[in-house]
């Protein structure tokens, strides 16, 4: 997930005094196999990191086309920054009233596409946002972006490629009902059409399959490295803004990649290779960290620790391209709903790390820093704009997707299927006050807690979990629903979940009218000893 920024030429050797990315926003995403679920579903979910997203969330209907028509393909600023040549901002992502009701920006200027490639005859409905979601059949998607000290960021120009991660996303919900044949069409729309952008990391699951889909653009533009390889049922993966892949191997059933990688990486001189010979895919991209040593890897380590503390993954590792990390993990126990949500609301608490405490603290026990100093990362963040964990099992009417507008830590999830939304989801601005938006309600009590964190953090994380816990009995009892009825039972629901944590906010205000019952005490936050960071 990528961020505004000015592109400036840097050192690339140089990772922790000077790291080469000029960017400061990221994102964490995972894939629960069914396997690895209490309930068996399966899960994807995607923090989107940046002060630049749009919040808005989108219906896409479904659609047939007339034969002979194309489907556009549109830049994206969260690829990187604004795009004033194609009439491309962060705010709002897209306008393009062909592709949806919630992309019609009466007075706005239309979004200019970098191509085209043939239509299909019929595309399925979809959730989208800066990146795809979700779409009827079930298919599943989250997204991180990784860096590259080869190739940072290639700007579309004509000439290059013309997808970027969040356009390859949409077209394979619109037109795949499996992740196995969403690998593939993405894969070849990279080797037909081209890749501009940043290296990325897509995941991609159906209720039976989960998939990881690394692509980075190539230095010419044209066609793209791309690799994709398939999670175990019964485990665990996570990426946090790092390519996780490791070795390719010819003829593995569980990896697709186009057959000319091999030699592709040769002709370009990134190729790197394993003890055994193999290309080592993380070593070849030169994936190094973001800004911090532990900008990324922490993440992982802490995600895979949470779900499998038995394993003893250590904490500290002497590089990026370390392999004490497995690709996926086996959890010590079923995940629950509720174990994965608060998974993305993690600061590292009860941890040599713990982002709550001590000289890691800010004031009331904040786990969030501010300024221009680039701290180690967590997996909560204050610049998460949404949050989303799709679901989907045979139990269920429809998929459903879990969303947590601004950041879960201070927020609340709530259920939705892959059906029009209710108003208070799409068209947010994030420039224009609105309480009729879910962005602005959620963002009065994110906001207020940020202030008084140690003060109102526990009774907004009691409220959010009173409000998911009736919401997943909700959805349980709903089972036997028709998909409309459901979608319109969900909706109801996220109506009155909204009006709750709009009401919450004026009770948090009466609780500590003007500071009253407020008390900050330092001692609470004294410096804990910590570990070194070990520099790279």
């Amino acid at each position: 997930m990528k961020r505004k920024a000015v592109l400036i030429m840097t050192t690339l050797a140089v990772l922790w005094s000077g790291c080469a990315v000029p960017a400061a926003d990221a994102c964490t995403t995972t894939i629960v196999t069914k396997g690895a679920s209490a309930d068996g579903s399966a899960y994807v979910t995607h923090s989107n990191d940046s002060f630049s997203s749009d919040p808005s969330i989108v219906y896409v209907p479904a659609k047939d086309h007339p034969a002979g028509s194309v489907r556009k393909v549109y830049p994206s600023a969260i690829a990187w920054d604004d795009l004033p040549e194609y009439n491309c901002t962060s705010n709002p992502r897209l306008v393009a009233p062909e592709r949806a009701p919630g992309y019609d920006y009466p007075g706005l200027k239309q979004t200019k596409p970098l191509g085209e490639i043939p239509q299909a005859a019929h595309t399925y409905a979809y959730i989208d946002s800066d990146y795809g979601v979700m779409n009827e059949k079930g298919l599943m998607l989250g997204e991180c972006t990784n860096n590259s000290l080869h190739l940072e960021y290639l700007e579309p120009k004509p000439g290059r490629g013309i997808f970027y991660a969040s356009e390859l996303g949409r077209v394979a919900l619109e037109r795949c009902s499996t992740a196995r044949e969403a690998v593939r069409l993405m894969g070849s729309l990279i080797d037909t059409y081209g890749l501009w952008g940043t290296g990325e990391t897509l995941l991609v699951a159906d209720k039976e399959e989960g998939w990881v889909l690394e692509m980075q653009p190539t230095p010419s533009g044209k066609g793209g490295f791309w690799v994709a390889q398939r999670v175990p049922d019964g485990e665990f993966f996570v990426a946090a803004n790092q390519f996780r892949i490791r070795s390719i191997k010819k003829d593995s059933p569980d990896q697709i990649f186009n057959p000319r990688l091999p030699e592709m990486l040769k002709e370009v001189g990134w190729a790197a290779y394993d003890k055994q010979g193999n290309i080592d895919w993380v070593r070849t991209m030169q994936a190094a960290e973001d800004f911090h040593p532990y900008f990324a890897l922490r993440r992982v380590w802490r995600a895979m620790s949470l779900v499998a503390p038995s394993a003893k993954l250590p904490s500290k590792v002497r590089g990026w391209d370390t392999e004490k990390y497995p690709f996926s993990i086996r959890p010590d126990h079923p995940l629950t709903l509720a174990e994965i949500m608060d998974l993305h609301r993690d600061a590292y608490e009860n941890t040599a790390f713990d982002r709550t405490k001590g000289e890691n603290a800010g004031m009331f026990a904040s786990p969030y820093r501010y300024g221009s100093k680039k701290w180690e990362r967590s997996i909560t963040t204050r610049n998460i704009a949404y949050t989303w964990i799709t679901q989907f099992n045979d139990k269920l009417p429809a998929p459903i997707f879990w969303l947590s507008v601004n950041a879960p830590a201070e927020s609340v999830y709530v259920p939705l299927a892959v059906a029009p939304l209710p108003e208070a989801y799409e068209k947010a601005n994030r420039e224009k006050f609105d309480l009729a938006k879910a962005w602005w309600i959620t963002g009065q009590v994110t906001m207020l807690t940020r202030g008084y964190y140690s003060a109102f953090s526990p009774e907004v994380r009691a409220a959010a979990h009173k409000e998911e816990q009736r919401a997943a009995e909700l959805v349980k009892a709903s089972s036997s629903q028709s998909a409309e009825t459901f979608a319109q039972t969900l909706r109801d629901n996220a109506q009155r979940t909204l009006t709750t944590w709009h009401n919450l906010y004026g009770n948090l205000l009466v609780s500590k009218d003007a500071d009253h019952r407020i008390d900050y005490d330092a001692k609470k936050s004294e410096t804990i000893k910590q570990d070194k960071v070990t520099k790279y």
